[in-house]
């Protein structure tokens, strides 16, 4: 009996075995049908796809469904993102808010610093430019400060005895002349300008070389030209230019446009009113300009620290207009 449910329980296992293996097989079979059933669509789909136009229409129609699915999807992320947004504290906001605002105020004043950049170097491009156009050699210099005075026009530069600058020598911007070296240290010096009450100029009238003296009036806008007959043949926009008498200033340099001429009756001279051609009141970099003409065999050595004030470069007539 025992070796009846021996052969009993082989047969069993047997058949069990054999229906286990051909279930197997069956599948692998099927599978393996599915699997080349696929790859052959794969690739007619791709060379469709490749070689027909109509397959475009067919993807944009796929794409087009498929954006609903899409939109969906991304649903759950928009949504939490739109809660993280509507739950944001004001602290944060207002936070948020003051920082930018401070960088905003930071950037604001660096945009302001460009701009005093770039117009402090139009001014050194326009001194460089008149440079080019003069014979003479020239130094640049810094003003350094303001006589604050208000009945006096002088301004300090950090050039002194020790870079070679002497007493009278004379001082250009970009536009004009300024006026001229009245006292010498050795690492500064002191400027008289034009518009100085103490200062007087020959100039002439570069249209036809009518000549005038023309002085400060402690106006930084205005010189007024003395002696000028009332018969004169001067007119309003008339350029001035430095005549060179005196040897002083050298010939040529423009000084001021006219800009106003009163007749008197009965007076034998015009008050004749210009205004200076250098901006005097502005830009913080001058020219001083060598010449053999400007220096005296007085000045051609360095002249000592602490040198006062030279007179004006033309002596006016006793006539009282002084």
């Amino acid at each position: 009996m025992h070796s009846g449910l021996c052969n009993f329980y082989k047969i069993v296992a047997y058949g069990t075995r054999r229906r286990l293996i051909k279930t197997i097989f069956k599948e692998d079979s099927g599978d393996l049908e599915r699997f080349v059933l696929l790859a052959a669509m794969s690739v007619a789909l791709m060379l469709a796809d490749a070689r027909l136009a109509q397959m475009t229409l067919v993807r944009s129609g796929l794409v087009l469904a498929a954006t609903p699915l899409q939109w969906v999807v991304q649903l759950p992320a928009r949504t939490a993102r739109w809660i993280s947004d509507v739950s944001t504290s004001r602290e944060f906001l207002e936070s948020e808010n003051a920082r930018l605002t401070a960088r905003n105020m930071v950037l604001e004043g660096k945009s302001q610093r460009l701009i005093s950049m770039e117009a402090e170097n139009i001014r050194l491009r326009m001194l460089l430019n008149a440079s080019d156009s003069l014979d003479e050699s020239v130094m640049v210099a810094e003003v350094i400060s303001v006589d604050p005075d208000p009945f006096t026009h002088k301004i300090f530069i950090d050039k002194g005895s020790r870079h070679g600058v002497f007493k009278g020598q004379p001082v250009l911007g970009a536009t004009g002349l300024m006026g001229q070296v009245v006292q010498v240290d050795p690492y500064s010096s002191r400027v008289l300008l034009i518009t100085d009450s103490n200062h007087a100029i020959p100039v002439q009238v570069a249209r036809n070389g009518l000549r005038a003296i023309a002085i400060g009036t402690s106006s930084i806008m205005n010189l007024e030209l003395v002696h000028v007959p009332d018969t004169a043949d001067i007119r309003v926009g008339d350029t001035l230019i430095s005549s060179g008498m005196g040897r002083r200033f050298p010939s040529g340099y423009p000084v001021a446009v006219v800009v106003d001429i009163n007749h008197h009756p009965g007076r034998p001279f015009a008050k004749v009113r210009a205004t200076p051609t250098a901006e005097l009141d502005r830009g913080r970099y001058v020219l001083l300009v060598f010449t053999e003409q400007s220096r005296t065999p007085a000045q051609a050595g360095a002249p000592a620290a602490g040198a006062t004030e030279t007179p004006a470069e033309a002596t006016l007539p006793d006539t009282g207009a002084q």
